[in-house]
C-alpha cells in the first residue's frame, strides 16, 4: 500500500511540476535582421563591398590599359622591355588575386564583427523576457519541427518592442528593401 502511495504521490508531483513549466518561443533571426542596428550594419558592409568592388575595379582596368599598351606596342619594343612589362602584368595579376582572397576574408570578418554584438543583444533581451516572464524554456522557432502554439508563448513581440523594431516592419518588406538597394548599386 505504501508503494502505490509512493508511486501516486510522484506521479501527481510531476504533473503537478510540468503543468507550472511555461515554454516559450522566439523568432531570433526577425530580431537580428530587422534591428535598427542591423539596418547600420548592412549600410557599413554596403559601403565597404562598394570600395571593395571599386578598388578591384580599378585594378582589372590598369590590367586592361596596360595588357593593351602591351599588345600594340610588343613587337616595336626590344626583348628586355617586353620581358619588363610582362612581369608587370604578371604583378597586376597576381595583385588582383591576392586582392581577391583577402577582401573576401576580410568583408565576413567585418560582418561578424559587426552582427556579434547585435545577436548578443537579442539573445540578452530573450533572457530578461524569460526570466521576468518564468519561463523554464525558450526555443527558436527556426529550428522546431513543431509546437503546438497553444502551449507555448511567442515572447519575439516583446523582445521587438524592447529592440525597437518598428511594429510593421517583417523580414518580407526588409529582403524588398535590400534587393532595391542592391538594383540601385548595380
Amino acid at each position: 500500500m505504501k508503494k502505490i502511495l509512493l508511486i501516486a504521490s510522484a506521479a501527481f508531483l510531476c504533473v503537478t511540476g510540468f503543468a507550472q513549466t511555461k515554454f516559450a518561443h522566439v523568432n531570433t533571426e526577425e530580431l537580428v535582421q530587422l534591428s535598427p542596428e542591423s539596418d547600420q550594419a548592412r549600410a557599413t558592409l554596403t559601403a565597404s563591398r562598394k570600395e571593395a568592388h571599386d578598388t578591384y575595379q580599378a585594378m582589372v582596368e590598369e590590367l586592361q590599359t596596360k595588357y593593351q599598351k602591351y599588345e600594340q606596342n610588343a613587337q616595336t619594343w626590344t626583348a628586355a622591355i617586353r620581358q619588363s612589362k610582362e612581369k608587370e602584368l604578371t604583378d597586376i595579376q597576381t595583385r588582383i588575386h591576392e586582392f581577391e582572397q583577402s577582401i573576401q576574408t576580410e568583408l565576413q570578418q567585418q560582418q561578424q564583427q559587426l552582427m556579434a554584438p547585435i545577436y548578443q543583444k537579442a539573445i540578452d533581451t530573450v533572457k530578461e523576457i524569460a526570466k521576468a516572464g518564468g519561463y523554464i524554456y525558450v526555443f527558436e522557432v527556426n529550428g522546431l519541427v513543431y509546437f503546438d502554439e497553444s502551449q507555448s508563448t511567442d515572447i519575439t513581440p516583446e523582445a521587438r518592442k524592447r529592440l525597437n523594431i518598428p511594429e510593421g516592419r517583417t523580414l518580407e518588406a526588409l529582403q524588398a528593401e535590400i534587393q532595391a538597394q542592391q538594383q540601385q548599386l548595380q
